[in-house]
């Protein structure tokens, strides 16, 4: 990735590509800063130390916001700006480039688009930003909080992504509206196969990069470039992430004169109001601890609950288990048709199914209030994909649980997850005898209903080069080894 980095900078294909003056760089920490040395005390950096640095006074007027936009702010219960917004508004009003790091559920997304949406008010016309983002569903979500912020301003916002009708998607474009949303895949593929799509884009005022620690990921290295090379140069580029990686570290050195940069941030680290638990099962009884502790959702009062998987293949054999065992589910991941997975993630947000079964293409960005339980059904192999996980729940300052299922093949896997966010997990109180006499007998006889299921629905095992993959017999192709992000 950092290759990657080096690579745009040396073909001159520059993320922050407007000259301007230099700008102290922001960075919030509850650490005391390193002693510097003469080279590193040449470099502009201003540190704050005060972990949470918007005063009780500051309001939504206060970081230049236009009425209109302080109203809607209002309107939709945001009483007071944070951190990141606090920071970050105000230098997007003035025409830098930003790039904003904080922990999920800190209001990312307003601080990036309420000044675009105030600056679209001042001079409207399409395509007036376009927003990359990495996953499906996070465009969708995306594209619900543009609108609602920008409710007033008969907003026009399309939303770009793969599973759905390309032509459709061009002549939308071609309609310019105000505000794009797209994952990276689908827009390079518009923008190459019709000439009439680049021109489009040559007045776009804002780019937005969002989870831009994936985006910027080796993944979408050519996507990018053709993004990039229909833009022009005299644009804002926004850039905001949840996790610090190498790659954001080097685009930061490369960058550090033409951008301003905010930092909420010490580390891998979930938030304080998040309890973390785990119980250590046998792998053969997973499915009976899981239904164990959804049929006690209420009496946890839990409201909502996402369970995380890691592959595609045990997400549709859990979905179809619980249905046997007459429990009301969502399935998503990234082998279901796109209008599926929007059927599914409804389903889940209107309230009308409590239990959504995911892989980790829901383990970034979805904001969904009423998720007060994340399971680890399966533990994620890097702590980063943990911390995201975990992050679906606890937004806000709200509180939450998340519960993993530690068999002993992951207990290298939990060691490094609590080394990453420097806390030990605590055990979660059931009783053995309990779980296994109220759902064992239940679970072992839904078992080889949902292997019939499986026939009936024409689904099939397909050896691919890596593991067995499960696939609808009306959508063969080819898989990767774990469940994709496009």
């Amino acid at each position: 990735m950092i290759f990657f980095v080096f690579y745009f900078h040396f073909l001159g294909i520059q993320l922050f590509s407007r000259k301007k003056k230099s700008t102290p760089v922001t960075i919030t920490t509850n650490k005391p800063p390193p002693p510097q040395t003469a080279a590193a005390a040449a470099k502009v950096v201003h540190k704050e130390l005060n972990p949470n640095p918007t005063p009780d006074n500051i309001t939504f007027s206060d970081l230049g916001l236009a009425e209109w936009a302080v109203n809607t702010c209002k309107e939709l219960g945001m009483k007071r700006p944070t951190p990141v917004q606090h920071h970050c508004i105000p230098k997007i009003l003035s025409g830098q480039d930003v790039m904003g790091l904080a922990q999920t559920g800190s209001g990312k997304t307003a601080a990036f688009a309420l000044p675009i949406l105030q600056r679209l008010a001042e001079d409207p016309f399409g395509v007036f930003a376009l927003v990359v983002t990495p996953t499906r569903e996070l465009a969708y979500q995306l594209a619900e909080q543009f609108r609602a912020l920008g409710s007033g301003l008969g907003l026009r916002c399309a939303v770009i992504v793969g599973g759905m009708d390309m032509i459709n998607q061009s002549q939308s474009l071609m309609q310019r509206p105000h505000v794009v949303i797209a994952t990276p895949g689908r827009i390079k593929v518009l923008i190459e196969d019709n000439p009439d799509i680049p021109p489009v884009f040559s007045n776009t005022k804002f780019l937005v990069l969002d989870e831009a620690d994936r985006v910027l990921g080796v993944n979408f290295e050519t996507e990018l470039r053709v993004i990039f090379q229909c833009l022009p140069k005299n644009r804002q580029t926004l850039l905001f992430s949840a996790t610090m990686t190498s790659n954001l570290e080097t685009l930061l050195e490369l960058s550090a004169n033409k951008a301003y940069f905010y930092a909420a941030y010490e580390g891998f680290k979930t938030v304080e109001s998040l309890k973390q638990q785990y119980v250590f099962i046998p792998k053969n009884v997973k499915d009976v601890y899981l239904l164990h502790i959804l049929n006690k959702m209420e009496e946890m009062g839990v409201r909502s609950a996402i369970i995380f998987v890691s592959t595609c293949r045990s997400c549709e054999h859990l979905s179809l288990l619980l249905e046997q065992l007459e429990l009301e589910v969502a399935a998503l991941h990234s082998h279901k048709s796109q209008s599926s997975r929007l059927s599914a993630l409804h389903k889940f947000k209107s309230g009308q199914v409590p239990v959504l079964l995911a892989t980790d293409v829901a383990n970034r960005g979805l904001d969904i209030p009423t998720v007060d339980l994340v399971i680890n059904y399966d533990i994620p192999r890097y702590p980063e994909d943990y911390i995201h996980r975990v992050g679906r729940t606890a937004r806000a300052g709200r509180g939450g649980l998340a519960v993993s299922f530690v068999t002993q093949n992951d207990v290298d896997l939990v060691h490094g997850i609590e080394a990453v966010i420097k806390k030990q997990l605590e055990k979660f109180e059931c009783k053995e005898k309990e779980v296994l006499d109220d759902n064992i007998t239940r679970v072992y006889k839904a078992r080889p209903q949902k292997l019939k299921s499986l026939g009936e629905k024409g689904i099939f095992l397909a050896k691919t080069g890596m593991k067995n993959k499960m696939i609808p017999v009306s959508d063969r192709r080819p898989y990767g080894k774990h469940d994709t992000v496009t």
